[in-house]
């Protein structure tokens, strides 16, 4: 492991955005620590707090020095984290959300639908679901339900009742090849034809949504004044409740608009700064995994 651990996605638009804050930012999904080396070496004033649930990544923290603090931990629970750290605010916050390449690039741990390993697909040893329940033992209509609702997936009806015929499957290319199968031949064409179930099944069994849009409200609320916040995501799914959160904390006045005057109170909390930057052609070329990456980022104002 070390600085290939995982290639830090946007890292010169991470750098553009919290690199020239003094204080405290949070780095909540650290994995190979790629945004906050580039962070900590742009500015000498900064500090990081660092979380992330998987085991692996704290191994990667030891060479950065007494500047940047690691916890274990699921960065839905950031809240008591600042309180264990005595930290009524926080300068900044940075999400890089979904898988790090290390993640995918190890087999057994049951990310990659290119490579043998477990049904797992655990962010972290925290997780109280694996994929094996998911794929083994789940009913038909619950595999349907997440395929649909996580993985944005057409043929999920197909794909489920072929997963369902094909118990008890044992490791991940074999899962991958029922899904394959089980697709008609047009869909196999455009990219791996398991790719949206992989991430359906990995965002069921670490609750990702939910524990995104639980975050974002305790990030937001931590901020310090002119504080920022900044989300790389990685699918519409994740990216549509960054997006809403933004606008949502960006509006000044919620009453309807034939009222004379407000009587809501509402005051805007944040300014958008990033309605979604993407990665350039070069750093797609250079890492082909960035090419979904999409960056928001807003400053804390209320």
């Amino acid at each position: 492991m070390g600085r290939d651990y995982h290639v830090p996605v946007m890292a010169d638009r991470v750098e553009h955005w919290l690199g020239s804050i003094d204080g405290t930012i949070v780095d909540a999904t650290f994995g190979g620590g790629g945004h906050s080396r580039v962070l900590l070496e742009a500015n000498p004033a900064l500090r990081v707090l660092a979380l992330d649930r998987d085991p692996d990544a704290g191994l990667q923290s030891a060479s950065f020095g007494s500047r940047l603090v690691f916890r274990q931990a699921d960065f839905r629970t950031l809240e008591s984290v600042l309180q264990e750290e005595q930290l009524d605010e926080i300068d900044g916050a940075l999400f890089d959300l979904g898988v790090s390449s290390h993640q995918l690039d190890v087999g057994e741990r049951g990310f990659s639908y290119r490579r043998r390993g477990p049904l797992d697909m655990r962010m972290g040893p925290d997780a109280g679901l694996d994929a094996e329940v998911v794929v083994n033992q789940w009913s038909r209509a619950d595999v349907v339900r997440i395929l649909r609702r996580y993985g944005e997936e057409r043929h999920a009806s197909r794909i489920a009742g072929a997963i369902v015929r094909a118990r008890p499957i044992a490791d991940t290319l074999e899962l991958a090849g029922v899904v394959a199968n089980a697709m008609p031949a047009r869909s196999r064409r455009a990219g791996h034809p398991a790719r949206r179930t992989f991430q359906a099944i990995r965002i069921a069994v670490n609750d990702e949504l939910a524990a995104l849009t639980d975050v974002l409200d305790v990030a937001v609320r931590m901020l310090r004044h002119d504080g920022r916040i900044l989300v790389i995501s990685y699918h519409s799914l994740e990216d549509r409740i960054v997006k809403r959160r933004f606008a949502a904390g960006s509006v000044d006045c919620t009453c309807p608009p034939d009222f004379p005057v407000c009587v809501c109170d509402t005051v805007a909390e944040l300014r958008i700064l990033s309605r979604g930057e993407t990665p350039s052609t070069d750093e797609i070329e250079g890492n082909p995994r960035a090419r979904s990456a999409r960056l928001r980022v807003a400053e804390r104002v209320g």
